[in-house]
């Protein structure tokens, strides 16, 4: 039992501990029994006709997103540490199904993705926590994640009742919730609350949909208090009985928290995405938002007893193939640092944000008495580590040697290709290849999704991309091979068109108006396995002038405890990175991203191997310095 002395000078008994904030109560998790068994509450969080309650006391949400697929798992306490210093109370993550279910027979709750235990983490360390369980989470990621293999059925109506949609979910929900069942607060846990779904009012392709979900939800044992989420202008087709609108807000308008007054006029605010910074995609800008803008912003929904979710308090990073795309005005890929230009960086250091904001919830925050505002976790050294010099070079039609080709009379897109028993491919890049026997005018048809390096006889030719759509085909005699090195460069993350979202060659492309037949196709989806086997290929040491595409290797020397650090490729154009086969994501000379974070913990002590593909152009040395490199900043309109 812990003796706390309320205002009034009585003492009373409580099982777990109180702290409050802006005013309100938040309670502690502290109610681990000496059997080690959680104790169950009767009253989880309830909406009022004005304000929340935490099992009958007055409770003001103040919470931050941290994805724990975002960030190393030996990064997840500094990261939620850091976010409990500066005065949260709420933590809220994503649920990406695209990570938990790869395959529809494979199922992945371990390591990196092991939930329950980032969960446990938030209720050690006195975070409650609001679960976002999708299965549609935005996030941007590819496909918003959900799984490529749902686009295997050719009459995939995603975010629907669709039986195929509706099927999958079931099957994954029977093995995901089971897992979160014990951790809502009224069963002992640190789960207050649970969005469903995310941004339907924006989607909106079928009214049962939502009521769907809530079933799939509440039939499996979920109990806690339900949320929504969406912009302003999507909160009443976005809603559904039983569930309490939130609002999305880039900055905190009138207009927004009027239309939520309107449409939930007895019930407390929510905003469960304040937005800090925004996203990147390749070719423009790295978006920033001013402090001064976040911090004023965060202190008036204070002010007004609202309750808000901080979008993002740390980024992190989508490591490896996970980015998204944008669709509108034209299609762009996101950059692999998911910086957010948030309070806590991308390598989770503290921001000006951080300090003001920091500041600012301490001023709100009223503590029990003798507690005092957590201390700031120390930084941790980052290391210019010396540049690696590429030694050896492996040709991409080396590679084809002991990579496996299916054969095909036309085009299959990736998600349709007979690999991953059966589960298609859904990420890196496929190769097509067919003989043609004349030159001529190649068209794509806008059927290259998303990139296409197009090679004639190994020797490339050009490129076909979303905005090109004719190629010239030197003339020649007899036969010669056509090959499209095609990337998917991240299936869009939002919009109306995610059942449109296959990549590969979507469908015909015409040589000289006559489409071309009699495929060879290789996955080349550069996962761990297809990292690993390259050890068995013939690597040569790195000739005077190599051919690309290419896979080319070095190695990194750390000594003693490896420290944080980021991968500079000055020289190099577009590719991707692996570092002892982790897939640190894509770079690309365009920018804006100029370096790639690569945290301490994915290195040996020791020798560590860097291997690069590149697509087209190199000058074979990494760079590894200890500051980030995001591009030039331009704020966010």
């Amino acid at each position: 039992m812990v003796v706390l002395r309320i205002r009034n000078g009585q003492k009373r008994k409580y099982t777990f501990l109180c702290l409050c904030v802006t005013g309100f109560i938040m309670y502690r998790y502290l109610s681990m029994s000496a059997g080690g068994r959680r104790m169950s509450r009767k009253v989880g969080l309830v909406a009022n006709s004005s304000q929340f309650t935490l099992e009958g006391t007055p409770f003001q949400i103040i919470g931050g997103s941290v994805h724990y697929f975002r960030v190393p798992r030996a990064y997840w306490r500094d990261r939620l540490m850091k976010m409990k210093a500066c005065g949260i109370n709420t933590l809220t993550t994503h649920v990406p199904w695209s990570l938990h279910q790869p395959e529809k027979d494979v199922f992945n709750f371990h390591t990196q993705l092991d939930l329950e235990a980032y969960i446990n983490l938030a209720a050690e360390l006195g975070l409650w926590v609001i679960l976002r369980l999708g299965p549609y989470v935005s996030s941007e990621l590819d496909l918003g994640g959900l799984p490529s293999w749902l686009l295997r059925d050719g009459s995939m109506r995603l975010r629907t009742t669709y039986p195929g949609f509706t099927q999958a979910v079931n099957t994954y929900y029977d093995k995901l919730i089971p897992k979160m069942v014990p951790l809502q607060f009224k069963k002992g846990g640190p789960i207050i609350a649970v969005q469903m779904e995310n941004e339907y009012g924006s989607y909106s392709k079928d009214e049962s949909y939502m009521a769907f979900i809530k079933e799939a939800l509440q039939s499996r044992g979920i109990t806690e208090l339900l949320f929504t989420a969406d912009s302003h202008n999507a909160l009443k087709s976005g809603g559904v009985d039983g569930a309490i609108r939130a609002v999305k807000l880039r900055r905190l308008s009138q207009r927004g928290v009027r239309d939520l007054q309107e449409i939930q006029p007895n019930s407390p605010m929510m905003v469960m995405e304040y937005w800090t910074g925004w996203y990147d995609v390749w070719g423009e800008l790295h978006h920033v938002l001013p402090p001064e803008d976040m911090v004023s912003a965060v202190r008036e929904i204070l002010m007004r007893g609202m309750s808000v979710n901080l979008y993002m308090f740390h980024g992190g990073s989508s490591f490896g193939f996970l980015t998204g795309g944008i669709q509108d005005p034209s299609y762009k890929a996101l950059v692999p640092s998911y910086d957010y230009d948030a309070p806590l960086t991308e390598a989770g250091e503290y921001s000006q944000k951080y300090h003001l904001l920091r500041d600012l919830l301490s001023r709100f925050n009223i503590r029990a008495e003798g507690e005092s505002f957590p201390e700031m976790p120390a930084l941790r050294y980052r290391e210019a580590y010396e540049p690696t010099i590429m030694y050896q070079h492996l040709s991409l039609w080396d590679v084809l040697s002991f990579t496996e080709g299916f054969k095909s009379h036309k085009p299959v897109n990736m998600e349709n290709l007979p690999t991953n028993n059966m589960n298609g491919q859904s990420f890196g890049y496929t190769l097509y290849e067919t003989i043609v026997t004349s030159g001529g005018l190649l068209k794509s048809g806008d059927n290259v999704r998303d990139r296409a390096l197009v090679f004639l006889d190994k020797a490339f030719i050009g490129l076909f991309k979303r905005q090109s759509l004719e190629l010239a085909l030197p003339d020649g005699k007899g036969e010669r091979t056509l090959s499209l090195l095609v990337e998917n460069c991240g299936r869009v993350h939002q919009g109306r068109g995610l059942d449109k979202q296959r990549k590969g060659l979507v469908g015909d492309i015409l040589l000289n108006d006559t489409p071309l037949r009699d495929f060879t196709i290789y996955s080349l989806d550069m996962k761990p396995s297809f990292i690993d086997n390259l050890h068995q290929a013939p690597w040569k040491s790195l000739p005077e002038k190599p051919s690309f595409p290419a896979f080319f290797m070095g190695r990194l020397f750390s000594y003693g405890y490896p420290s944080d650090t980021f991968v500079k490729l000055p020289g190099w154009e577009k590719g991707v990175v692996f570092i002892n086969g982790m897939n640190l994501g894509r770079y690309w000379s365009i920018g804006p991203q100029q370096a790639l974070y690569l945290p301490g913990p994915f290195l040996n002590s020791g020798i560590n191997q860097v291997t690069v593909f590149e697509e087209q152009e190199s000058d074979y040395k990494i760079n590894f310095e200890d500051s980030p490199d995001l591009g030039m900043a331009t704020d966010i309109m």
